[in-house]
């Protein structure tokens, strides 16, 4: 890759096992730092879409997993993706099946300077979220499940145009999973969350190019 070592200044490539060290030694907390630094090189506008979506844990071969009676989870991962430059601007990954509602609120609290408004589906339709995000001094755009006339009223006077920038969400996540697979190669659960945030600072940074 002659013209990215060109741009980040490198003469020759460091060894494979350096670079393995270097992945295990480093801090989740500086990978954040760095995806933080990469959306930074993109114009956000802080209309910001929260989404989940699903990640293999295993690429192994179905037919072993079957013969050898394994079971595979998901890892569910949820990305904050800025509406106007698709950038990624925090994730949250975990094995288990928690509920949307129960993940925005650790998003909001991590990065509510980037948020001027918050778009999610009837998922993330929380009062407490609601809250937290006025709270934050973000604007809470979020569908409502309609068990009543009234939540029908109040989806209806949603801002169609603002709220259907959600979509990008789902657009990062599927790019993800074009650009760098719909699974995570790392054993270790560590690794893996690692693996999932350098796919989106590599997201960022592939962006700003």
């Amino acid at each position: 890759m002659p013209r990215i070592r060109r741009t980040i200044g490198l003469s020759e490539l460091p060894a494979a096992s350096t670079l393995c060290k270097a992945f295990n030694r480093l801090d989740m907390a500086v990978w954040r730092i760095l995806l933080t630094l990469s959306a930074t090189l993109l114009p956000t506008s802080g209309v910001v879409g929260v989404d989940a979506s699903g990640f293999d844990r295993g690429h192994a071969s179905k037919h072993y997993t079957k013969r050898a009676e394994l079971t595979i989870q998901q890892l569910k991962v949820t990305l904050l993706v800025d509406a106007k430059v698709n950038a990624t601007l925090d994730l949250h990954v975990t094995t288990t099946r928690k509920h949307d509602s129960q993940i925005a609120p650790s998003l909001i609290k991590r990065t509510p300077e980037s948020i001027d408004i918050l778009l999610g589906d009837k998922g993330y339709d929380d009062q407490k979220i609601r809250r937290l995000a006025r709270q934050h001094e973000v604007r809470p755009l979020i569908k409502h499940r309609e068990f009543t006339p009234l939540h029908r009223a109040w989806n209806a006077r949603l801002n169609t145009d603002l709220y259907g920038q959600r979509s990008q969400s789902e657009t990062v996540n599927s790019t993800l999973k074009r650009k760098y697979g719909a699974f995570v190669r790392s054993r270790r659960w560590w690794k893996q969350f690692r693996e999932l945030t350098i796919a989106c600072l590599s997201h960022n940074i592939d962006r700003s190019l």
